[in-house]
């Protein structure tokens, strides 16, 4: 993958009709990757999870919103602590959107990019 890196910000550099933020708020589910679509992965850099942040900010910037096919794709996964979160680092996030991207196959793209320790398991990895 090329990247550039720069101070602008995406709204000065991009329509907001392409811009898609990914937020696991979201109630769109991102079904495919539309190589014309420009994907914000909405990040923070904090230890605790502030709910719904990133999903206010997208919209505050009117922007279209979308969240990875978690639920659709993978069942909890019965643990001791009954922790599910469908909250990804950044780095998870782009090892999902590349190997879906490679792949075409959510499965293998959620498998690549969701620990098991998320909660989150692949149904046919259920004991």
């Amino acid at each position: 993958f090329q990247m550039d890196t720069t101070q602008e910000s995406y709204l000065d550099l991009f329509p907001l009709d392409v811009i898609v933020y990914l937020t696991p708020d979201s109630e769109n589910v991102l079904e495919d990757i539309d190589p014309k679509k420009v994907y914000v992965l909405g990040g923070l850099v904090d230890e605790s999870i502030h709910k719904k942040l990133t999903l206010q900010r997208a919209q505050e910037q009117s922007l279209q919103t979308a969240r990875l096919p978690i639920r659709e794709y993978m069942v909890k996964n019965v643990n001791t602590k009954n922790y599910h979160s469908e909250t990804l680092a950044i780095n998870q996030v782009f090892d999902v959107l590349s190997t879906y991207y490679e792949t075409r196959s959510w499965p293998a793209a959620l498998k690549a990019g969701v620990s098991s320790g998320k909660g989150y398991v692949l149904p046919d990895t259920v004991k």
